[in-house]
């Protein structure tokens, strides 16, 4: 872990102090820093006026006391001006002591085991020490994950702080390379504050709880964890009593509090921001670099991904090939079409493309394992029949149940993973069936996965599509094998999984722009034939899963068969390992033989048989018949 000397306020640089030689840029600079001793007449007056001493903003006009005279003044200096009242003066000097005392508030030390030691800002100290943040240690960041990586503990808590920092990381490094683009501390506080806060509304066991149990829930509403973010955030705030805090930080509200939930959610009325070239109102469009920090809408290359890559790999035990820190090397600010984005140079495509990748392979390993996602399903449905049993108090003491608490931030503050253990450890006769299916995910009586298979084209596929399927495998019969047992249609789980490089179909590294060394402020865009010849020819595909909740041997014997059945009516590709599951039912389809490439003779699917005739090309299985 590398170590950092403490600073002695974030987003500072050693020339930060020294006036610009252009007039034009030193009162912009001014306008847009909330430092204190960047402060012009005016600044100073507002301060004035924002802490109800407005009455002698025309005598500090009129003396042309700016932020840096501010820090010498003293009882005397002010009689001198003729504020004559002891009692107007006390008030003065109070008010000027909350700015000593704000610059002077140490930075607070954070040992994370990915970041090393990292320094957090005073006001997000205040953040994170809230009831409505300090919930995120209850919540897994990996969910399901977490029951088949044993080193995946870890929480949306750290990740938020890893956030944060890199967030502030990122902006510093663009405002130390291109102080022209007028990065002020403020904007820096706002892009720490959203990258803290970009996970607040994530349920229990994380995506979880809003991918699957939600739209099951309430499939009469959309509902995104980043709109839950928004709102606890608001809560936040609120609930501690922080606006006042923030505004001695130098944030001015209500416009900062805009551009930190617009970095978490995107515009905050749509509607209205439908048609318009700029539809933010936190931040002017000649600072739209910064909204690509936290969540970066344009490309998905953003400080979110940068944690949770090297985060998750940590905990997971798997190697992460991407680093952030030459990205952090590399980034500047480019005009692209008429707004500033942030691009990197041409020699790091290739970086950026195992990036990508790298996000591919957590979501094949990790994030859709079959165990972790038949946890998570058994999770889901334990939730489900527990939902409308558990009461969550409230605002005012109304109660909600586990669907209802995301209309409730008071409530929704209450929901962590701990309700799989009030469930589990229950008494309550009414959660008599949610509480077994947790037993059998403690006990390891998972269900089981059949195996998987894709179509040949991507389709759009609903809930009700989803319960089709499952009915027509119980339907479905198998050619061979037995039929004693019957299969239903609540015996199958069918899922449907989206896997791609962050922008569905699209290659993402077409909306990454580029410089190169010979000029800097020329952003470019550099195809994929020009990298290598090795790149993915698609970035997106569906995986179709069917798992089955019958767990003994018989019934599992003949559902697999069924699977296998229904994947060759269906005309889906060949299930990995359907010849074994079924060697007696593949060869009936000739695609699925014809269609697996050469052999290791060299020759295609086409099998001699013991007569010298060309035939289907039997399963290896067979030949040991």
């Amino acid at each position: 872990m590398e170590n950092r000397k403490r600073s002695l306020e974030p987003g500072l640089t050693p020339g930060d102090s020294c006036e610009p030689p252009d007039r034009t840029v030193s009162v912009l600079r001014r306008l847009q820093d909330s430092d204190y001793m960047h402060w012009g007449v005016e600044e100073t007056c507002r301060y004035l006026r924002r802490e109800r001493l407005g009455e002698w903003e025309d005598t500090f006009r009129a003396q042309k006391i700016t932020g840096v005279g501010l820090r010498s003044l003293e009882d005397d200096d002010l009689e001198k001006i003729g504020i004559k009242c002891l009692g107007d003066r006390l008030s003065i000097l109070s008010s000027l002591r909350m700015l000593w005392q704000i610059e002077a508030e140490p930075n607070k030390v954070f040992n994370d085991p990915i970041h090393g030691h990292v320094e957090i800002h005073p006001l997000l100290v205040k953040i994170i020490d809230t009831p409505q943040f300090q919930r995120l240690r209850s919540i897994k960041q990996l969910g399901g994950v977490y029951f088949v990586f044993p080193g995946a503990s870890h929480n949306r808590f750290e990740h938020c702080i890893g956030v944060s920092y890199l967030a502030g990381r990122l902006a510093q490094a663009l405002n130390e390379r291109q102080p022209e683009l007028f990065i002020s501390r403020s904007d820096i506080l706002c892009v720490q504050i959203a990258g803290l806060c970009h996970d607040l509304g994530h349920g229990p066991f994380s995506h979880m709880f809003d991918a699957m149990f939600i739209p099951k829930a309430r499939p009469d509403i959309t509902w995104r964890h980043e709109t839950a973010s928004v709102n606890m955030f608001d809560y936040l705030v609120e609930d501690n009593d922080l606006k006042p805090v923030m505004e001695q930080h130098g944030l001015t509200l209500p416009e900062d509090l805009d551009f930190i939930k617009e970095q978490i959610a995107g515009p905050l009325d749509t509607n209205a921001a439908q048609g318009l070239k700029w539809p933010y109102k936190g931040r002017p469009e000649e600072k739209s670099f910064l909204y690509e920090i936290v969540a970066n809408k344009r490309n998905g290359i953003d400080v979110d991904k940068w944690d949770y890559f090297a985060r998750d790999c940590y905990h997971l035990g798997i190697q992460n090939n991407f680093d952030y820190r030459r990205f952090l090397m590399f980034a500047r600010v480019c005009d692209v079409d008429g707004q500033k984005h942030i691009c990197t140079r041409d020699k790091e495509v290739g970086n950026l493309y195992d990036m990508f990748h790298t996000r591919n392979c957590l979501h094949r390993r990790a994030y859709q394992h079959k165990v972790g996602k038949i946890v998570e399903m058994m999770i889901t449905e334990a939730f489900l029949k527990a939902d409308k049993h558990i009461q969550i108090e409230g605002s005012g003491g109304k109660l909600f149940t586990l669907s209802t608490a995301i209309e409730d931030m008071e409530a929704y503050t209450k929901l962590t993973d701990y309700m799989f253990e009030c469930i589990l450890h229950s008494s309550s006769l009414e959660l008599s069936e949610a509480r077994q299916i947790l037993r059998d995910i403690v006990c390891r009586r998972l269900y089981r996965c059949l195996g998987q298979t894709q179509a040949d084209e991507p389709m759009t596929v609903t809930q009700e599509k989803l319960h089709s399927w499952e009915a027509d495998l119980a339907k479905t019969i198998p050619q061979s094998g037995s039929h004693d047992v019957t299969l239903l249609p609540e015996d199958f789980v069918v899922e449907v999984i989206n896997m791609d490089y962050g922008m569905k179909e699209k290659d993402p590294i077409n909306n990454v722009r580029f410089y190169c060394k010979d000029d800097f402020t020329k952003a470019i865009r550099i195809r994929k034939n020009q990298v290598s010849k090795l790149l993915p020819e698609q970035f997106a595909e569906q995986l179709i899963r069917v798992y089955c909740k019958k767990t003994n041997d018989q019934p599992l014997e003949v559902a697999k068969k069924h699977f296998v059945q229904w994947c060759m009516e269906m005309n889906f590709s060949k299930p990995q390992d359907s010849d074994i599951i079924a060697p007696e039912l593949t060869p009936l389809k000739p695609s699925w033989n014809n269609s697996q490439g050469n052999d290791e003779d060299g020759r295609s699917g086409i099998a001699v048989n013991s007569a010298g005739q060309n035939g289907p090309k039997k399963a290896k299985t067979q030949l040991f018949k």
